[in-house]
């Protein structure tokens, strides 16, 4: 095998220090980190199976509502079945 003529020598203490960051710099990248996580989450979050709701009645309740001679005035009935009263004199 050939050896490179020119090698990187490793950094060692006489390397010198890296120059400092400037604050704003390290703003930006502290929000570009926060927004990125944040997004994941949504990300993660929007990816997850919707779960599946209580069945829902097909149709809409059918409501009836007995103000006539003979029957209770007021009286509330939803499918047939007698849920309440409402309390009235006269319609």
């Amino acid at each position: 095998m050939h050896r490179p003529a020119f090698s990187t020598p490793a950094p060692g203490p006489w390397a010198p220090a890296p120059a400092p960051v400037p604050a704003l710099r390290r703003v930006a990248a502290r929000a570009l980190r926060r927004a990125g996580a944040w997004m994941r989450h949504t990300a993660d979050a929007l990816a997850r199976p919707v779960p599946a709701r209580a069945a829902l009645p097909q149709t809409l309740p059918l409501v009836e509502f007995h103000a006539e001679a003979g029957a209770p005035e007021g009286a509330l009935y939803v499918d047939g079945q007698y849920v309440g009263h409402l309390d009235v004199s006269r319609l």
